[in-house]
């Protein structure tokens, strides 16, 4: 479904909002390093999810790669769940807000992540309690590309299109890079939509940066029971000129001259 103007202009603002209250949190967690470069390679998803998609008294959604949890944090920020003092607290000393989402109800964290390969049988689970119960919530999961490693992830693959889920909509954040290198270095999984075609899923590469793809992905009516996935191709650091495609942004200490560098130029966007 193709957006109106208006709409995707809310999203991008959105997107940027969030991405500066990842640089914020980043910088406040002072010499604790934040994952920052996987996390600005979902902003765009995320915020296309929650500003136009998503029902949050109704449907659930599931942070598989947890680490990306800054993104996460910044979107509860955004919705009433997390306060702007809160934000300030990440990775510190007593804080809730850890490098990995702690289930935490009150704060709108419905589970606990980071133990890669977990949150999309999670997904599944969920999302076949809710078809055998017949009710109408969906669920939705965020994968990394080298969370895709993980032999727990491809049994869920399989389980979800035995049990009709249709319910279930899956993005893959493929930046094409993990902690310690690019996916080409560490371990090939190419044509990963096709792969799932033949496992029986509905599967889309996208362009994860796009809202009018990452929407009708989510809006576009299927006639059929199988789950669905968007293969979003992505670039980890987007929205800040020298973090994207450099690994080294990973999980890195964010000096002040680079946060200042940084927001300078989400500002001139």
């Amino acid at each position: 479904m193709q957006i109106d103007t208006q709409s995707k202009e809310k999203v991008e603002l959105l997107s940027n909002k969030i991405r500066k209250k990842i640089l914020l949190m980043a910088y406040s967690a002072g010499e604790s390093s934040a994952h920052i470069g996987g996390a600005l390679s979902t902003v765009d998803i995320v915020s296309t999810l929650y500003q136009l998609v998503f029902n949050i008294s109704r449907d659930r959604f599931i942070l598989s790669k947890g680490h990306g949890c800054l993104t996460y944090y910044a979107i509860l920020n955004h919705l009433g769940f997390i306060s702007d003092e809160e934000l300030l607290t990440f990775e510190k000393n007593g804080s809730i807000l850890l490098g990995h989402p702690v289930k935490n109800k009150d704060k709108g964290i419905e589970f606990s992540n980071g133990s890669l390969g977990m949150g999309l049988s999670i997904g599944v689970g969920l999302a076949l309690g809710y078809k055998r119960q017949k009710k109408e919530n969906k669920v939705y999961v965020v994968l990394g590309d080298g969370e895709c490693n993980e032999g727990a992830v491809w049994e869920s693959f399989m389980c979800a299109n035995k049990f009709n889920l249709d319910n279930l909509y899956v993005f893959v954040d493929n930046n094409k890079y993990q902690q310690t290198g690019s996916n080409e270095e560490i371990l090939v999984n190419n044509n990963l939509s096709e792969k799932l075609k033949t496992f029986g899923w509905n599967s889309n590469n996208i362009n994860g940066h796009d809202v009018n793809q990452i929407n009708k992905f989510l809006t576009d009516k299927v006639e059929n029971k199988k789950p669905n996935i968007a293969i979003c191709e992505t670039v980890k650091g987007k929205g800040i000129s020298f973090f994207e495609n450099n690994n080294n942004w990973h999980h890195s200490v964010l000096t002040k001259k680079n946060y200042e560098l940084a927001l300078e130029e989400l500002d001139d966007n």
